[in-house]
């Protein structure tokens, strides 16, 4: 199972996506616990970075014991992203340095950055280019199959990228005016696998085990995102089916003590009442597929401290009995 980026040894082919909100210190101890090989920070931005904006430095943080870990940049300027480029490989502890090349989000696409870079792959390429002079950890790229489907030009810009000194890519099997709509088409992936030496991480629409083992062997790993959330044990599952051990779904009492302990991590990170915030919308997944969760799951979405949180599952384990 074992694999690599440049020389970054990975334990397995599970790797928990970069995810806006989501992807922080809290999270991402909960992916590791559940033994992902690799687990991506949210997206940072260059301009933050350079002007040292004290929420991006606090992003910056890495817990020593989480490792191996990518840290993903956007940005589209040539010289401040190489200038936070070289920042992060100089003054984070994290194992790889990703770019950003796949967000479709109209704040990010409108500067330029994200999956807009597509529509332009030779300044993409002077970019990655120009930062692989200045830094040491492997660098690696995170992409859409193009800005359109009029336009689909991973392909080219992969092979490009691999010529430069890229590490590895990821490959979303959307464009970015998919957004994250309809549904991702791992033929793509596949297709990208073949042809570049380097390896090729398959992103999109794994939210199950099903999910998983139909894409396990079209990539080198796969990479999950909205399936974590609320979900981080999916990790665990997908280990044992690639280990071939039994696994046992988590208890109610085992989900709500993985999500209690969410918002107790994030409230070691940010304070109770950011990490409230952020939980009224990352809870309710927690209570996904259950019998007669809605209305649960709307307290969820009000909550403002843990212990309304303790409340609720309370409650929900009470009228389960």
């Amino acid at each position: 199972m074992k694999w690599k980026i440049k020389d970054i040894w990975i334990d397995n082919p599970i790797v928990a996506a970069p995810m806006a909100g989501i992807s922080n210190g809290a999270f991402r101890e909960l992916c590791f616990k559940m033994g992902a090989g690799l687990v991506y920070t949210e997206m940072v931005s260059d301009k933050a970075i350079i002007y040292r904006n004290q929420k991006t430095m606090k992003m910056l943080e890495i817990d020593d014991r989480h490792h191996p870990i990518a840290l993903q940049l956007f940005g589209s300027d040539v010289d401040s992203m190489v200038q936070a480029s070289q920042y992060l490989d100089q003054n984070t502890n994290c194992d790889i340095i990703d770019i950003n090349m796949g967000c479709p989000v109209n704040k990010v696409v409108k500067t330029g950055a994200g999956s807009a870079l597509m529509k332009e792959p030779d300044k993409a390429v002077a970019i990655v280019e120009k930062i692989l002079k200045v830094i040491h950890k492997p660098l690696t790229v995170k992409m859409r199959l193009g800005y359109t489907h009029d336009d689909i030009n991973y392909m080219s810009l992969a092979k490009r990228l691999e010529e430069v000194g890229v590490s590895a890519i990821t490959l979303h099997a959307r464009t970015r005016s998919d957004m994250y709509e309809g549904k991702a088409d791992w033929r793509y992936i596949r297709e990208l696998k073949k042809v570049l030496n380097i390896p090729v991480i398959g992103n999109g629409d794994i939210k199950n085990i099903k999910d998983a083992i139909a894409h396990l062997d079209e990539a080198d790993a796969i990479m999950i995102g909205r399936g974590l959330i609320g979900k981080p044990f999916l990790i665990k599952e997908i280990l044992a089916y690639l280990n071939n051990e039994d696994y046992e779904e988590p208890t109610i009492k085992e989900r709500f003590a993985m999500c209690l302990e969410h918002f107790t991590k994030l409230s070691l990170l940010y304070g109770e009442k950011t990490a409230a915030s952020q939980m009224r919308s990352i809870a309710p997944h927690y209570l996904s597929g259950l019998k007669n969760a809605s209305r649960y799951k709307a307290r969820m979405s009000q909550i403002a401290s843990i212990t309304e949180l303790e409340m609720i599952f309370k409650d929900y384990m009470d009228q389960s009995l």
